[in-house]
């Protein structure tokens, strides 16, 4: 195992009987490359989120102790066009990445590795990573055996820090930093990795490494864990694994994310083994620092050292937030702002390039609730990629469909995490607002059952609701929204009076259940084995939350290139667009019924106005979301 000694060397004076030492975790996850207060999609600036507010906090953070470390938790490289565009082999910058620059910069003690890391594919993650100067770590990703790619990170190691006591005496602490990702990975990115690494069980994995790093003379261990907290018992491969994970005896603290929340928050009040009040899961001091560098992780360790080895006398769990309530928002750290100056002002060059016009708004305000003007054109391009790809083969007669998810509407994202495109020009910041991930395009061979199934999962996102209810809230907010699916070329209706059929995990819960209705292909009703071609995406198709991975004989196209770049294809030569209006899903009627939407409040600003009868705007709520009413 690889010891990265810290900037200090450590003390060689023996450590003296009942010393106290208090250490300070600092921790990120989940940034997602906004390291700067700025919205690429939106191209605003001075907005309550991004690594460089993240800075001013952490350095008044260590500022109020002797003794802290700075860890990231994963989800770092990927999510913006800085790092998603510009930052590319064929990008215009070629310089240290500009995520590795930043990090750099504030001094990383290690990272995680999160599964977003894996989308550009392992040559540009070994080429990124090469010039950071911290150790990248995940114990659950490995090479898989006879494969020549060779693993550039550690399942774990031991930081060696020199720190002090209250007196002023120095110890040498020895500090075990261990790494678990969602082992879906492998499934998300497997146009990356399949035949190259292997994923396993995040709690096998750590249940294996922890008394390991113990063994080798951790005197305490640290658990970067990029996953989620979920109150569901214990089972393997869990996705969201946070609880039985702290439960697992030698960790010390955790930290979580990858489901984009807040702990402590009260959001987990009623999560059985959880305790917001105290930070603590199980007997341990657990962080979830937000998302897009929303918060910053505090755990503080109070260790105590008799008969020769330190133990933990107490801890606290907090987050600090960049921007709250009735208080002035963090204001961005000047010296990391000018370290990023180059490559931001090449970011917006770059995506200030005109690439088309829309002659109506795109947005995804209402694309929970039959309104989707931004995901149809992400649609429409990836049928005239397909189409145009299978133009002269066997299912050339058949009918193309797509089928799109909304990646940017609110949920944990916040309210101001939509796209919001007002009628005009188009640039390159549009096409990465329009499609935010870097995935592939598939084209799938589907039968009239498989697009019933399809749908049925995708409509897991909403409530069941009892009829005549009132105000009723339309969506789990345990769902995040890019779980929902619109098939375009299709129209059909959503009976929210029936249950879901299926959990987050695609398991069946209710077998007779069907909220998928009056499902048409040009204006026919579509019939059980009728066939289809449907243009996806490689995430998609791959098999992810209640959706299954597709059979081989139903993939009969893969391009490898970005449905992004398709559909910048798309719209420099389809010429000015009219975004389409009318529907192509509504929820079923139900008479003296209504449902509670909440999206953002940009929606009372969009011209012209895309609310339909029934819908009425309320008031904000706690969160900041525009709550809608809609009767059903």
């Amino acid at each position: 195992m690889k010891v990265f000694p810290g900037p200090n060397p450590p003390s060689n004076a023996p450590t003296k009987a009942d010393a106290s030492v208090q250490l300070r975790i600092l921790a990120t996850s989940d940034v997602h490359a906004n390291l700067l207060p700025y919205d690429y999609y939106l191209d605003r600036d001075d907005m309550p989120f991004g690594l460089a507010r993240l800075a001013t906090l952490i350095a008044d953070a260590r500022a109020e102790v002797r003794n802290s470390i700075l860890l990231d938790n994963g989800d770092m490289l990927q999510g913006t066009p800085i790092s998603d565009i510009i930052a590319q082999p064929d990008g215009p910058w070629q310089g240290i990445h500009p995520v590795i620059l930043a990090m750099n910069h504030l001094g990383y003690d290690a990272a995680g590795l999160g599964n977003h890391e894996f989308n550009f594919g392992l040559e540009w993650l070994r080429n990124t990573a090469k010039n950071a100067r911290f150790p990248y770590l995940c114990a659950n990703i490995k090479r898989v055996s006879g494969s020549n790619h060779e693993t550039f990170w550690s399942p774990s190691l031991i930081l060696e820090r020199a720190v002090q006591d209250d007196s002023g005496t120095t110890h040498t602490l020895r500090i075990g930093v261990l790494s678990v990702m969602p082992p879906q990975v492998t499934t998300w990115d497997k146009s990356h990795l399949d035949g190259r690494v292997q994923s396993a069980d995040m709690l096998d994995v750590a249940r294996r490494e922890v008394p390991r790093l113990r063994a080798k003379g951790a005197d305490l261990v640290i658990l970067l864990a990029h996953t989620g907290i979920e109150g569901s018992g214990e089972r393997p491969m869990m996705e969201n694994a946070a609880i039985p994970l702290a439960h697992i005896d030698g960790v010390d603290a955790m930290i979580t994310g990858h489901i984009h929340s807040v702990f402590p928050s009260q959001r987990f009040h009623d999560t059985q083994g959880v305790d917001p009040a105290r930070g603590m899961i199980g007997n341990i001091p657990v962080v979830m620092p937000g998302y897009r560098g929303s918060h910053l992780g505090v755990i503080d360790l109070d260790l105590q050292h008799a008969d020769g080895r330190w133990s933990m006398a107490s801890s606290q769990a907090a987050v600090r937030p960049v921007d709250s309530p009735n208080q002035e928002t963090v204001k961005s750290d000047v010296t990391l702002r000018e370290e990023l100056e180059p490559a931001h002002k090449i970011t917006l060059q770059s995506t200030n390039q005109s690439i088309g016009a829309s002659k109506g708004p795109l947005h995804s305000y209402l694309s929970l609730v039959g309104v989707n003007p931004a995901e149809r054109l992400v649609a429409r391009a990836q049928c005239a990629a397909l189409t145009l790809a299978l133009r002269a083969g066997p299912y050339a007669d058949l009918p193309v469909l797509a089928s799109v998810a909304p990646f940017r509407a609110g949920g944990r994202g916040g309210p101001h995490h939509y796209t919001d495109i007002a009628p005009g020009p188009l640039a390159l910041r549009h096409v990465a607002d329009l499609y935010a991930f870097p995935n592939t395009l598939v084209g799938l061979l589907m039968t009239g059952r498989d697009l019933r199934d399809w749908l049925e999962r995708a409509a897991i996102i909403f409530n069941g609701i009892d009829p005549g209810t009132t105000d009723a809230p339309l969506c789990d907010r345990a769902m995040p929204s890019h779980i929902f699916e619109i098939v375009e070329g299709l129209t059909y209706e959503i009976d929210l009076s029936q249950p879901p059929r299926v959990d987050i995990a695609g398991s069946i819960l209710n077998p007779t259940a069907r909220r998928i209705r009056k499902l048409r292909h040009a204006g026919r009703a579509v019939k059980d084995d009728d066939r289809f071609v449907m243009a996806t995406n490689s995430y998609r198709a791959a098999g992810s939350g209640p959706f299954p991975a597709a059979k081989p004989t139903q993939v009969i196209h893969e391009d490898p290139r970005l449905v992004r770049e398709h559909l910048l294809t798309y719209l420099r030569q389809a010429g000015p667009l009219t975004p389409p209006d009318k529907p192509i899903w509504r929820f079923c009627r139900m008479p003296g019924t209504s449902v509670i939407h909440r999206t953002g409040p940009g929606l009372r600003d969009v011209a012209p106005s895309p609310l339909r009868e029934g819908m009425t705007p309320l008031d904000l709520d706690a969160d900041g979301f525009l709550r809608l009413r809609i009767a059903l």
